[in-house]
């Protein structure tokens, strides 16, 4: 008898670890992975993965939302109010980085040694060439 109980009190105790740490939190289809790119860019990938894009933070304000670059992404649900009869919110939380360009002394934007902002002055640096290189028209 005494056997009886301790399995039974065992798999209770077994079960209800499996219904707490087991359950996780249901995501509609996978997280795309958007860091890197424009938010404009990265809002179709996410509504395109049955989420809804949530902006959490951001940095810098030299551009509007939609230029800005996504630099991390966390994915929550938001259960429904008590007591009405509504569903969960998929929601993928995105932190947007809006500073313009590589940094300099007298704008903010990218450090020169980050992948960001040696991607700047590379774009900038072949702007500037092409500019250069482009005759002036004749009159």
């Amino acid at each position: 008898m005494r056997k009886v109980v301790g399995g039974m009190v065992l798999a209770a105790s077994a079960a209800s670890a499996v219904l707490c740490f087991g359950a996780g939190v249901a995501q509609a289809g996978s997280t795309p992975d958007v860091v890197g790119q424009k938010y404009s860019d990265a809002e179709s990938a996410i509504s395109g993965a049955g989420l809804k894009p949530v902006v959490s933070t951001t940095v810098g304000d030299q551009k509007s939302w939609p230029d800005c670059v996504v630099t991390d992404t966390v994915a929550r649900t938001v259960p429904p109010p008590e007591n009405s009869g509504g569903s969960a919110t998929n929601q993928l939380l995105v932190s947007l980085n809006c500073d313009a360009g590589e940094a300099s002394a007298k704008t903010p934007g990218f450090s020169a040694a980050s992948p960001q902002g040696k991607a700047a002055k590379a774009a900038a640096d072949a702007a500037a060439a092409s500019a250069s290189a482009t005759p002036a028209p004749s009159k």
